[in-house]
């Protein structure tokens, strides 16, 4: 049995618009509260309605418990980040990153730029990364190997992202621990859990697609998904910021694998080099 193409390519049409609702709508909250960090909580919100709407659609074409368990792991990631987003910046004002950005334009332009640069190229980037999902749900066949690998990849990177920013959200909770750096558990071993758990959520995901030649062709998206998390808006964007703002940062860096997890290194300048001494004064 193959993946019917009709079927497949309105889903991939309305995924589109289910992708342009969310942002939009979350452009409109942010032009009435003049704080644009809002779509940063939209993010995994749109991959729910990505989701939830390619397993509408693809009732009667794809297998029932490849469809739900799909379903589950966006709705199950989505929501979790999102939430925890929303905590996170809950009662503060805008976020830098995006200050900058729209400091770039006179204020009567913003609104326009601010639609175009964020939260179009975030709805573009939704759908974009959510190939592989639009795809699994009108797989035919019931989950084989390649779907359960997929499900335990997703379920490692969950594990990251959930314990990383509780991790987090605890350190930052104790007031002796204002302006160190935390460099206890997973942030033992990597700079960014939470990158790396996102990292293997979209791997995951994606092997949930790929016992089918269509579903291969989706490699695309963790791919893009990989590059933005490693060189793109993700860790090097959050590092730029904290070594330009916090003497001692490179102290972490050098001790501190980047990326995958891996032990510190002790006594070797670079990326994982560096001698673990004093905390490094820091805020994240």
């Amino acid at each position: 049995m193959s993946i019917d193409g009709g079927a497949l390519l309105l889903c991939l049409a309305v995924s589109l618009g289910a992708a342009l609702v969310v942002l939009l709508a979350t452009f409109a909250v942010g032009v009435r509260t003049g704080l644009h960090r809002h779509v940063d909580t939209a993010w995994g919100l749109a991959f729910c309605a990505v989701a939830g709407t390619a397993y509408g659609l693809s009732a009667g074409h794809g297998n029932d418990g490849r469809r739900l368990l799909v379903l589950l792991l966006v709705v199950a990631w989505g929501l979790r980040l999102s939430a925890h987003i929303w905590l996170r910046g809950r009662g503060r004002g805008e976020d830098p990153r995006y200050a900058r950005l729209l400091g770039r334009v006179p204020a009567e332009r913003r609104s326009g730029y601010a639609l175009r640069i964020v939260y179009l190229l975030q709805a573009g980037l939704v759908w974009l990364v959510s190939l592989p999902v639009q795809v699994a749900v009108f797989v035919p066949r019931p989950p084989g190997a390649l779907a359960w690998t997929g499900t335990v990849l997703w379920s490692s990177g969950l594990f990251f992202e959930a314990v990383g920013d509780q991790q987090l959200r605890r350190f930052r909770a104790d007031p002796a621990n204002l302006g160190q750096v935390l460099d206890r558990g997973l942030w033992h071993c990597t700079r960014h859990p939470n990158y790396f758990g996102d990292f293997l959520v979209w791997w995951g995901l994606f092997l949930c697609a790929a016992d089918t030649p269509v579903g291969w062709a989706t490699v695309v998206s963790p791919l893009v998904m990989s590059c933005l998390l490693i060189n793109g808006s993700g860790k090097p964007m959050l590092e730029r910021q904290l070594r330009s703002t916090k003497p001692g940062y490179a102290a972490y860096v050098d001790r501190t694998s980047g990326f995958l997890p891996l032990p510190p290194r002790t006594g070797r300048s670079g990326i994982f080099g560096g001698s673990r001494k004093q905390p490094v004064r820091q805020e994240r």
